[in-house]
């Protein structure tokens, strides 16, 4: 879960649906919402207007915590030496 930090949908949280390393965006469920035109085809043999996610630049999100709070995240290492993310805001480990 993020949340938008910066833009028209600055406050609203989502669902992170996909991540594009190279662009550095992500499509997050419910923001960013566009109108695509669509030709007619064998699936939607109607066609028209379609409402769908557009990416957002990850420089605008944060990650929400257990908590419900937008916090950075830092990496350390647990006891069985494997790295894991927590929260630099309350400190507890972001599964």
């Amino acid at each position: 879960m993020v949340k938008v930090i910066a833009g028209n949908e600055k406050g609203q949280e989502g669902k992170v649906l996909s991540i594009d390393r190279d662009k550095k965006r992500a499509v997050v469920e419910g923001i960013n919402i566009i109108s695509k035109h669509t030709k007619p085809n064998a699936k939607n043999t109607q066609g028209g207007i379609t409402k769908q996610e557009a990416a957002v630049h990850i420089s605008n999100l944060m990650v929400i915590d257990n908590k419900g709070n937008a916090t950075k995240i830092g990496r350390k290492f647990n006891e069985d030496n494997k790295l894991e993310r927590y929260s630099k805001k309350s400190g507890e480990v972001i599964k």
